[in-house]
Formats: C-alpha cells, sequence, structure tokens
C-alpha cells in the first residue's frame, strides 16, 4: 500500500485538479441550476458510480487496452458524444408549462443519477487519465499495482464527492431566484442544452492526440 506521504501527496494533487471545472463539474452545475439542489447532488453520485467503473478498469488494465486501441477510443468517445449532444438536443426540445412556480421542475431522480453514470463512463479521456495519473502515486516495491490504485481511486472519489457536491449546493444555492420564473426556467433549459451540446463536441472532436500518446 502507498505510504502515508504518498497519499497525503496524491490528496493535495487531485483537490488541485478537481477544483478546475471540467465536463463533469459543467454537468453538474447544469443540472443543479435548473433542477436543483437534490438533482445535483444526484448526477454527483452517478458521475463518481462511473469514476468506480474507471478505477476498477484502471486497476484491471483495461484502460490501458482502450488506450492502445485507436478503434475502441473511437466508438466509446462517439458513443459518449452522441449521448451528451441527445441530452442537449431534448433540453432545447423541452417545454414548460408558462405559470410562475416556487420550486424547481420535478425530474426523475433515478434516470438522473443513470445520466450521470452513463456520460462519466462514456468518456474514455477519462478512462485515460486514471491510467496516466494513478501509477504515478504507485510503488512496486511495496506489493501488488492494482489494490494501491484502488486505494488511490476510493481517495479520489472520496475527495471528488465532496468537492462536486460543494460546487451542486453553492449552484443550486445561486439558481433559487431564477427558477422561480418560467422565462427564468426556460433560459437555463436552452443554456442547459447548449451547455450539453457543447460538451459532446468537445468530446467528439478531441481526445485522438491522448489516445496517440497513452
Amino acid at each position: 500500500m502507498p505510504d502515508l506521504t504518498t497519499l497525503a501527496l496524491f490528496a493535495a494533487a487531485t483537490l488541485a485538479l478537481l477544483l478546475v471545472p471540467g465536463p463533469a463539474v459543467l454537468y453538474i452545475v447544469t443540472r443543479s441550476v435548473a433542477q436543483g439542489r437534490g438533482a445535483g447532488i444526484v448526477s454527483v453520485l452517478g458521475i463518481h458510480l462511473g469514476s468506480v467503473v474507471h478505477v476498477a478498469a484502471a486497476a484491471l488494465g483495461v484502460s490501458a487496452l482502450l488506450a492502445a486501441s485507436a478503434t475502441a477510443f473511437a466508438v466509446v468517445k462517439y458513443l459518449g458524444a452522441a449521448y451528451l449532444i441527445w441530452l442537449g438536443v431534448r433540453k432545447l426540445m423541452s417545454r414548460q408549462d408558462d405559470a410562475e412556480t416556487s420550486g424547481p421542475p420535478v425530474a426523475d431522480r433515478s434516470r438522473m443519477f443513470w445520466e450521470g453514470f452513463v456520460v462519466n463512463v462514456l468518456n474514455p479521456k477519462t478512462a485515460i487519465f486514471f491510467l496516466a495519473f494513478l501509477p504515478h502515486f504507485t510503488d512496486p516495491a511495496r506489493g501488488p499495482i492494482a489494490p494501491q490504485i484502488l486505494l488511490l481511486g476510493a481517495v479520489w472519489i472520496a475527495l471528488g464527492l465532496a468537492s462536486d457536491g460543494a460546487f451542486a449546493l453553492l449552484a443550486s444555492a445561486m439558481a433559487g431566484r431564477l427558477r422561480r420564473s418560467a422565462r427564468a426556467r426556460r433560459r437555463l433549459d436552452v443554456t442547459s442544452g447548449v451547455v450539453y451540446l457543447g460538451l459532446g463536441a468537445v468530446a467528439a472532436f478531441t481526445g485522438e492526440s491522448a489516445a496517440a500518446k497513452a
């Protein structure tokens, strides 16, 4: 197992990376702003269940196979991009009652959870990131690599739940007044749709160089 110094360095590096907003944070913030605190927290949980899959894949070496295969990388990448674009189109096409309301629109929490999970699992760059980042904090002299990666991954997920949860709470608190207006909610839907479409475009048109270098 990694020693305490290594774990402390890993935790510090992880926090530095997590506090820089990326696609997952944008997804969580979009959910929180449009549908409230509960939606944001559920999305955080779904995202990090996806992280569990990536950590397990890195420990088992599946991520290495994905990184080594341009075809596999492309298939997963375009599936993820298509899913994000579908979410964006669905959001742009949504219609809501023009009546005033005091709370966020009701949404299926189970669906939001699994959408967050799929968004993260179908991101091959996340798989490659774990493959590239976690092994730097392992030491073959301290035992098998797979259990070390699993431990580091657990630390990452715990810190990710805390930081992404904070983003969700902050975004939902700031958006409370906007959600009380039907017109503002529609604008939030449009903004959410554009964000999803942008994330889908980023997922579709970036990442080839990372796959080639891995």
